[in-house]
């Protein structure tokens, strides 16, 4: 593993993302140089660019279909993965119909928004694992490398890149990259590879979890997100594991209660089960220091080190680790990504390691559609988040978009007046820490509580340097409350707070 490409920051339009929600839901070898047009060729929008082409006529009608012509007649930003003709026959063959004409409206629509980018992304900005921002249907186009060549959804490649519109960039491609529908479960058995995981999952229960991929959320509903670390037979078979009876004997002398959490067996499979979901390129390059990331039940965690390669749960032994087959790894699928592994990938319990918690990155304070986006204000402190609850005028969050300096992803809470707030963390290992935090207080003097403990007291300060809020030990591995209180009136925009290891 040698690609490890760091992606720049890809900017969209809010308004224009607005757009094509609405839209969503109403109609619901690469060896060329990159291409840059004339003035005339960079007058076109897309939809102008893909009619005025012949070889593109099958996806001109698609859009004309859907209506999606109008969309991409405005100002994007928006990126487009555009099949050709050939594709486009390839498809219909496929699927066992002579034209478009076959296949129905609701599938075309989806097959529009699939090849959709809410945003600019250039060749420049595809490394390995996925492209940064999703498509309009809210999923991760997977991205990696074959030689010279990129591919999307490992099915897809990229023959013609760059290509500059007026509302954007558009992307020529070898086959039509059809749309996720399987959940992580149903994506491993397919594969073909893993029948020993699988059914280590379905012993244990968990196949019933990786198979939701939604769930009622307010008046709407939410995406879950996994990221599986799976172990496929042939790893198995190398450690003389041949069959699912042979993988529980390993683990537990209780085969009946492999469905409770404190089964070894169930803890084993557990642990390839992490929470969010990362394709390769999620996991930041952190310069050979171990980055964590909780596992289902957030009681232990699985550790990251990326140097010349990726090192999960490296030991004393600079080579003794658990890696990514990459080749095998980056499967999307509707609520997760799968990553194949070289080894067992056991149960141990890592060491402690800095961990930096974002003050907005929250699972119920991500759902609103303000997020990453543009501000937001709320009043009710008790009852709004559960692991933010403030008093105060309101609590702001406080989004830029460009390139603040000192905010981790350009946001971060806000409050003003006389107020305090308060945060839970995330369970946090067990151990000894010092608590910063990034906190920029407009003339404001404020105590800190950690735990309901006051541990550090700030009188008129205004920087937004790292703050020491307290040295702790901790003999347990669970969550904690950080707690801001202003003591004068004044202003405060918080953006995490650091736990560093002693």
């Amino acid at each position: 593993m040698k690609n490890i490409v760091k992606y720049k920051k890809i900017v969209t339009s809010i308004f224009y993302l607005m757009v094509v929600v609405f839209y969503s839901q109403v109609f619901t070898g690469c060896v060329d140089q990159p291409e840059f047009h004339s003035k005339e060729s960079k007058d076109q929008v897309i939809t102008e660019y893909v009619s005025s082409n012949e070889q593109y006529s099958e996806f001109a009608k698609l859009l004309n279909n859907t209506n999606m012509s109008s969309l991409l007649n405005i100002r994007g930003p928006y990126t487009l993965l555009l099949p050709t003709n050939d594709a486009m026959r390839a498809y219909y063959a496929n699927k066992n119909v002579s034209s478009l004409d076959g296949i129905d409206l609701e599938t075309q629509k989806n097959l529009v928004l699939n090849h959709l980018i809410l945003g600019e992304v250039l060749s420049g900005d595809i490394g390995l694992g996925s492209l940064r921002e999703t498509n309009a249907l809210d999923d991760k186009i997977a991205t990696e490398f074959r030689n010279a060549d990129i591919y999307f959804n490992k099915t897809s490649k990229l023959i013609k890149r760059d290509v500059e519109a007026a509302n954007g960039y558009i992307h020529i491609i070898d086959k039509v990259i059809e749309p996720v529908t399987m959940n992580a479960y149903q994506k491993l058995y397919d594969l073909g590879e893993f029948t020993i995981f699988t059914k280590g999952l379905e012993l244990t229960g968990l196949k019933d979890t990786l198979e939701v991929v939604s769930f009622p959320y307010g008046t709407t509903s939410a995406r879950t997100r996994f990221t599986i670390l799976a172990v496929s037979d042939s790893v198995y078979h190398a450690n003389g594991i041949y069959s699912i009876d042979d993988l529980v004997n390993k683990y537990t002398d209780s085969p009946g209660t492999v469905r409770e959490l404190k089964n070894g067996f169930y803890r084993y499979m557990e642990y390839h089960c992490m929470t969010g979901t990362y394709f390769l390129s999620d996991f930041p390059v952190n310069e050979g220091r171990s980055t964590l990331y909780p596992i289902l039940s957030s009681d232990n965690n699985i550790s990251l080190i990326i140097s010349n390669d990726y090192k999960i749960n490296l030991g004393s032994s600079a080579n003794k680790y658990t890696a990514f087959l990459i080749p095998e790894s980056n499967y999307p699928c509707k609520n997760a990504a799968i990553h194949s592994v070289n080894g067992l990938l056991e149960v141990s319990q890592p060491a402690a390691a800095a961990v930096t918690i974002e003050t907005t990155d929250y699972f119920d304070f991500k759902q609103g559609d303000y997020y990453g986006k543009y501000y937001m204000k709320w009043y009710d402190g008790k009852n709004t988040f559960k692991s933010i609850k403030w008093e105060g005028d309101y609590l702001q969050y406080y989004y830029k978009d460009h390139y603040t300096g000192t905010l981790t992803n350009h946001d971060c809470l806000n409050m003003n007046g006389y107020w305090w707030i308060e945060i839970t963390t995330p369970k946090i290992m067990k151990g000894k820490y010092k608590i910063t935090g990034n906190i920029w207080a407009n003339w404001v003097a404020y105590d800190v509580y950690v735990d309901g403990v006051l541990t550090a007291s700030f009188l008129k300060s205004d920087d937004a340097n790292s703050k020491s809020m307290a040295v702790v030990d901790w003999d347990k591995t669970e969550s904690h409350t950080i707690k801001l209180v202003a003591v004068s009136y004044g202003t405060l925009f918080w953006d995490t707070v650091v736990f560093t290891p002693m």
